[in-house]
């Protein structure tokens, strides 16, 4: 070995020291997330049970999409993503908006806000069963002392989805909140004093400064909310079980039914399915709304 390659095979061996460091984070992300993912992915093409797996192909995914509550619980779970994550939003937004004035008391304020987000989602979810039960619910007593007749809001196979979704609005919103608050209070002044000097009004500051600037914080709530909205199962299964009959099933709880029934192959199927819906939903949503971020 000459002394010229000498120096360049020690910083060559000194430049792999560092990624020894990695090995821990990829032997633990391989073990709990890789192998159970491909593991998924081969299941669902079987008839499997706990002693044994005969190799099916498709025949899953074509017995998922042939039945008609699954599709339902197909299209619950987009049409329940949407709700509370376009809720999440609107009112995150005007919470922050509030929280960040000089209302008297905010910081109180911020914390009853955030406080939903701390709690079990299984208890808010016995609670509010309680509070919205269709003769005796407190809500529904409360609406009749003002002369109007509470609907069951989950008995009834029209609002059912919608009351659970609403349930999930009270319970998270608190962290779109926080998260639009962070997005608002970095906002330079210099913005609203310009502004305002121009004759801006509050209406025109929030259209064309607020909402413009506050644009990373809003991609990150629509993506945390709609991804949430997605994989919810255990708020659903609290409140309804996805009842009354499909009315409030998603893919997930459809998946957890499968799953009690022994229908262990096509419920893997059902995973799968989900995976992918969740992909081919937030990816493309994740790159349009980070297309163009920052103070332009």
């Amino acid at each position: 070995m000459t002394a010229a390659a000498a120096p360049a095979l020690k910083a060559q061996r000194r430049s792999l020291y560092p990624s020894w460091f990695y090995a821990p984070a990829a032997v633990i992300y391989a073990v709990l997330f890789l192998a159970p993912t491909f593991a998924s992915l081969y299941f669902s093409l079987t008839r499997w049970s706990l002693s044994s797996a005969v190799f099916i192909g498709f025949e899953n995914f074509a017995q998922f999409f042939r039945e008609p509550f699954l599709i339902q619980g197909l299209v619950n779970t987009v049409v329940y993503a949407a709700i509370s994550s376009g809720l999440k939003v609107v009112l995150g937004m005007l919470l922050a908006l509030m929280l960040t004035s000089q209302i008297m008391g905010r910081g109180y304020l911020r914390s009853v806000i955030f406080f939903p987000v701390l709690v079990s989602t299984v208890g808010v979810g016995m609670t509010f069963t309680v509070l919205m039960h269709p003769t005796n619910g407190m809500i529904n007593e409360a609406l009749s002392l003002i002369g109007i007749k509470g609907p069951g809001w989950l008995v009834d196979p029209k609002l059912a989805l919608f009351s659970v979704a609403l349930v999930d609005v009270w319970k998270g919103v608190g962290l779109a909140t926080v998260i639009y608050i962070a997005g608002l209070v970095a906002i330079p002044k210099d913005y609203y004093e310009a502004a305002r000097i121009d004759g801006a009004t509050p209406l025109q500051n929030f259209f064309y400064v607020t909402l413009p600037l506050s644009r990373p914080a809003t991609a990150t709530v629509i993506t945390l909310s709609f991804i949430g909205g997605l994989r919810t199962f255990d708020l659903i299964w609290a409140m309804t079980k996805g009842g009354p009959g499909f009315a409030s099933d998603t893919v997930a709880s459809v998946i957890y039914k499968q799953y009690q029934a022994g229908f262990y192959g096509l419920s893997t199927a059902g995973n799968v399915v989900l995976f992918i819906l969740i992909a081919v939903l937030v990816v493309p949503l994740t790159m349009f709304l980070n297309r163009k971020q920052g103070f332009e």
